[in-house]
């Protein structure tokens, strides 16, 4: 019956893979937040931060198309998804081990390297708990339970700041939900057994075309996307004093980024619902429309704070349909033996054009050109929403 169907998708796996997202992303958020400080505190400063943090954003991007090609290859993906949360957990807290910045840059890029790679191997074992019916609920309430980690994770490393612990034993504590999202994982996950005749006819068959197509819009939007931590850059600079970042305006940054997060959190699972019960791919396209605005928006927020608080807000809601939408129509369009390498490719091809964005933002930025750094990124995604208009019939 459907309604019976309707409740089945709520698995152990599904709720065990919400969990450790969940736990997983309040370790990494943890430890972002007092990054800046522990290396201050060691002697290092922005240009640590900023090799460590480009290095760990290229290994991220890398290691989603080697996880999918790794998931595309063996059965075995719950146990590689583990070792990639596994990888996380260890390369993240150990970095309070050290003061070296080749040994820091090294673990921050392998906790970046396990998030990367066990990304598309998770995916696919979501897609295969729920089925087409419900993969937008699926990757909504995971993207959901991703959020609320990134809304916890700053919290509770600032809530250990002022109790007054090191920063040292805050990187080392975030360790303990590191470990759930590892255990969570591992014991609520299942590798269906493949059918060796589906298992050989898939391999034997390229991805198909729409699903390129797909790819194509979707990296031109992701050359318009980039990094939300610019928010908080760009919050400070509007809340401080002559456009300069002061203490006060960087808090009231760090509030506006958790709302941002938290405002992902609330839109992701209503945006998988409706994509589930009307059009994924209209959906995801309504968001991008969505993201163009909100990046027009910015461009134009230097002078008024009000401006800047909406379109921070309208990004935490663009972000989680854009995150939920695109991996659901992705999955629709692929064979189940497939999913694991499109799952790769499409977390690849939308990483690089956020490092691309981001680094392209972050040179307009640092030349003054607050307008047109958010500007050119509203145009870029323009021509990811136009394409996916112009190819709407092809990708269905």
């Amino acid at each position: 019956m459907p309604h019976a169907k309707h409740k089945s998708w709520m698995t152990p796996a599904v709720l065990g893979i919400a969990f450790a997202t969940f736990f997983s992303d309040v370790g990494h958020e943890m430890v972002t937040a007092a990054l800046p400080i522990y290396l201050g505190s060691v002697g290092l400063g922005a240009a640590a931060l900023g090799a460590m943090e480009g290095l760990a954003d290229l290994m991220f991007s890398l290691s989603k198309l080697l996880g999918g090609w790794v998931g595309h290859r063996s059965s075995r993906k719950r146990l590689w998804g583990s070792a990639g949360y596994l990888l996380t957990a260890v390369g993240t807290s150990a970095m309070a081990l050290t003061q070296g910045l080749l040994a820091l840059v090294s673990l921050r890029a392998a906790a970046w390297f396990g998030r990367g790679f066990r990304s598309p191997l998770r995916d696919f074992l979501l897609a295969d708990e729920v089925g087409p019916t419900h993969f937008g609920r699926a990757y909504g309430l995971e993207r959901a339970a991703d959020m609320l980690g990134a809304v916890a994770g700053p919290l509770l490393a600032a809530s250990f700041l002022w109790s007054g612990l090191e920063v040292r034993t805050i990187l080392l504590f975030s360790i303990v939900p590191s470990f759930l999202a590892v255990a969570f994982f591992f014991s609520s996950t299942r590798d269906a057994p493949p059918s060796p005749s589906a298992t050989a006819t898939a391999a034997s068959r390229v991805l198909p075309r729409r699903f390129w197509l797909f790819c194509v819009g979707v990296g031109l939007f992701g050359l318009g996307d980039f990094s939300r931590t610019f928010l908080i850059f760009t919050a400070a600079r509007v809340f401080g004093e002559g456009g300069q970042i002061a203490p006060g305006s960087l808090s009231i940054a760090m509030l506006l980024y958790a709302a941002h997060n938290l405002m992902s959190a609330l839109a992701a699972y209503p945006a998988g619902y409706l994509g589930d019960r009307r059009s994924k791919l209209g959906v995801l396209i309504a968001g991008y429309a969505l993201g163009c605005l909100t990046n027009g928006l910015f461009a134009f927020a230097s002078t008024s704070p009000a401006l800047l608080v909406l379109a921070i807000l309208l990004s935490g809601i663009y972000i989680a349909v854009e995150e939920t939408l695109e991996k659901a129509a992705a999955v629709d369009m692929l064979e189940r033996e497939q999913r694991s390498l499109g799952l790769g490719i499409l977390a690849a091809a939308n990483a690089a054009g956020d490092m691309l964005s981001s680094v392209l933002v972050g040179l307009l930025l640092h030349a003054g050109y607050l307008r047109l750094a958010f500007a050119i990124p509203a145009g870029f995604g323009l021509l990811g929403t136009a394409w996916m208009l112009f190819m709407r019939r092809r990708l269905r």
